[in-house]
């Protein structure tokens, strides 16, 4: 389905609205943060460093309360849901990391995996009796090379490989979304899980990576604004629980937010339930 070049004028008004965006210091996330608070909403920006998003959204038109969040230390997930009171309209879960070393975080876990996905699912499921609307998950159209390793979630029995770390993380949101998708509709909740896929787009995200090459082709990519419509979209527009919003061009690397699928591998029920089982142990009782 296309969205004939779908733009952020078309935002709908968002007064009255509460909007949670993580990793939104810089990048997609702030122009996601700035958009929707110029359409009226307030948006909670949920970053590490709370002094350098001031002076972000300092001149900025709008309402924003800057609060600390870490997405890969669970203590700082755990400690803002905790301090959250009243309702979320959305949570847009859009900090990541792309293709960097191995490193370990303060709980012992896999940096980069702890970041893009176990972060976000607790902060996701913490968060959940709160939530109105829906969340939105961002991901990558890599996530179609993702394997996802069950007994190895964290990356502690296997050799660590960047890309493949992340294009696993990026699987697991993807999965993710699919059974909180279930769970949601079989409890009758009319909170969606939706997922956005920026397509390739021209930010500091993979600065570190070889594949960071591709930004210097500016045919095959987006710029930041425009990777950051498939998000606004996803959060903004009728969509369906667990609908797919990437970019229409070929691949979903460039384009305009349209209605897409995901790999099959995102689709299977199955692996889904059990991620979320896997998961839910990895970070501790509550999650199940």
């Amino acid at each position: 389905m296309h969205t004939n070049s779908w733009t952020a004028d078309e935002l709908p008004d968002l007064t009255g609205r509460t909007v949670v965006v993580t990793g939104a210091g810089r990048g997609l996330g702030l122009i996601t943060a700035r958009e929707l608070a110029r359409a009226g909403a307030r948006v909670v920006l949920g970053v590490r460093d709370t002094d350098k998003a001031r002076r972000a959204v300092a001149d900025l038109p709008g309402t924003f309360d800057i609060r600390p969040l870490d997405v890969s230390d669970l203590t700082s997930v755990r400690a803002f849901a905790d301090a959250w009171t009243g309702d979320i309209d959305i949570l847009i879960n859009n900090a990541g990391v792309m293709d960097i070393p191995a490193a370990r975080t303060a709980d012992g876990l896999d940096l980069q995996t702890t970041t893009n996905y176990t972060g976000p699912f607790l902060l996701t499921t913490l968060l959940l009796p709160h939530l109105t609307d829906r969340v939105v998950h961002v991901t990558s159209e890599l996530h179609k090379q993702g394997k996802i390793d069950l007994d190895d979630l964290d990356w502690r029995t296997r050799k660590h490989n960047g890309m493949q770390a992340y294009q696993a993380s990026k699987l697991a949101v993807v999965l993710f979304s699919l059974e909180l998708q279930r769970r949601l509709t079989a409890t009758g909740s009319p909170v969606r899980s939706v997922l956005a896929s920026p397509g390739i787009a021209r930010t500091s995200l993979a600065a570190q990576s070889k594949s960071n090459v591709v930004n210097r082709f500016t045919f095959l990519t987006n710029d930041p604004e425009r990777g950051a419509l498939s998000v606004l979209y996803a959060a903004t527009q009728d969509v369906p629980g667990n609908a797919y919003v990437g970019p229409d061009g070929l691949g979903g690397f460039k384009g305009s937010p349209a209605l897409r699928r995901p790999g099959r591998a995102g689709l299977d029920p199955a692996m889904a339930g059990r991620l979320w089982d896997a998961t839910a142990d990895l970070v501790g009782a509550g999650t199940r």
